[in-house]
């Protein structure tokens, strides 16, 4: 049967293999999602010689940074719905082989606007995967194991970026010559075989609990009316556009105070990696009923943790990014969490309400990298980008007081 519907594209698994295969398809999201935090991260670390190359401004290319947030926009919605009807095996496997297009094309770039385009790209199988991954996460995983799911499969786009921000100038830019263009090309051939390794082993979950209907404007209206969402969606736009507009620029910074693109590079990786530990243990083990109180917490951590980035030289510098790594990590999964065990949502609508999440939260994906390149070019320093992050992060500390607590009475128990 299971066959059968591979050679038929539906590769379906009966309820009964569920409890097993859902380890494998947690690795393929894995994969899947750090192929899209490879890319994601890809531009930062080359920043420098295709400034050069295409004779950039600062400006330029914060624009760049942000397009593929902006395309990201736009079909994010789109993407919730294909996935709540036409299932996540399709749907992902055509978002990464998007994606490896996105990146693969910028070898034949020749100046800004075809830079900017390609890039924009990303931004239409991109959401496929940041949507699709938390829908195949509620799909497969009930209970605790959900918090344990989303904390690993979050570890792969960090673990991606951390990859690509470590490597590219110490591994694949000797390995190519130097060339930025090959450099991304490996990336581009490390994202197709991420791509068919999905096609060949995901399964689609049982299709016991599919929505009825399809209509975007009815789920989107019955979504918006729900306080949490409400709430949440503002809470991703300030959050979205800190972790682009800083980290994004995060190996420059680090290169205008003196380090070397490969040691800014490596140091751009400590974020990433520090809040891998993050990941694994908080989605699991913050109750329920107290994810919106820690939200508030981390959020004060990422403020004061920008400061010795911009300000200070040494240590201080590297423990900065260690804390904003461990603090910022744990927005996106704690988010997805609330949305998955809202009763409103749910498996049911988690594809439609992660599309309209993401919808809104790239609004400020594209206004980050866009923001703090004009605010260098405005006063010739990275200062100001951490005014911009601490002031977002009191938005976000502000309105997650605002949270109603949804989940069920025996999570409280002690």
């Amino acid at each position: 049967m299971v066959r059968d519907n591979f050679l038929m594209g539906t590769n379906r698994t009966k309820p009964s293999d569920e409890s097993s295969y859902r380890w494998v398809m947690l690795a393929l999201v894995w994969f899947v999602y750090a192929s899209f935090g490879m890319i994601h991260r890809s531009i930062s670390p080359l920043i420098t010689p295709i400034i050069a190359d295409l004779q950039m401004t600062y400006s330029q290319m914060g624009l760049v940074l942000g397009s593929w947030q902006l395309t990201f926009i736009a079909a994010a919605a789109l993407a919730g719905a294909a996935l709540d009807k036409w299932g996540i095996r399709r749907s992902l496997f055509f978002g990464t082989i998007v994606m490896a297009l996105s990146i693969g094309l910028r070898y034949f770039t020749t100046g800004f606007w075809t830079f900017l385009i390609v890039v924009s790209l990303f931004g239409i199988g991109g959401p496929m995967i940041s949507v699709g991954c938390p829908k195949t996460i509620s799909l497969w995983f009930k209970g605790k194991d959900r918090g344990t799911a989303v904390g690993i499969y979050m570890t792969g786009p960090w673990l991606g970026g951390a990859f690509a921000l470590a490597a590219t100038n110490k591994v694949f830019m000797p390995l190519t010559g130097h060339s930025w263009r090959l450099t991304f090309v490996c990336f581009g051939v490390l994202t197709i075989s991420v791509a068919l390794l999905w096609w060949f082993f995901a399964r689609e979950a049982d299709a016991s609990a599919d929505s009825g209907g399809y209509e975007i404007k009815r789920v989107f209206v019955k979504l918006i009316r729900v306080r949490n969402v409400r709430i949440l969606l503002l809470c991703g736009l300030f959050s979205f556009a800190i972790n682009h507009g800083f980290t994004n620029w995060l190996p420059k910074i680090l290169e205008t105070k003196g380090l070397s693109p490969t040691m800014a590079g490596f140091a751009s990786s400590i974020p990433l990696l520090a809040g891998i530990p993050a990941l694994l243990i908080i989605p699991r083990f913050v109750p329920p009923h107290y994810r919106g109180r820690f939200i508030a917490w981390m959020t004060l951590v990422i403020a004061l943790s920008s400061w010795p980035v911009a300000y200070y030289d040494g240590v201080f510098v590297y423990l900065g990014l260690a804390l904003y790594g461990m603090s910022v990590c744990t927005l996106f999964p704690l988010f997805s969490l609330i949305l998955m065990d809202t009763p409103e949502v749910g498996s049911r609508y988690m594809g439609s309400a992660g599309g309209i999440f993401f919808s809104i939260s790239e609004i400020g994906g594209f206004m980050g990298p866009v923001a703090v390149g004009a605010l260098v070019d405005w006063i010739g320093s990275f200062h100001a980008s951490v005014y911009f992050v601490s002031g977002l992060s009191l938005l976000i500390f502000a309105l997650t007081f605002l949270l109603e607590d949804q989940s069920p009475p025996e999570s409280k128990r002690p």
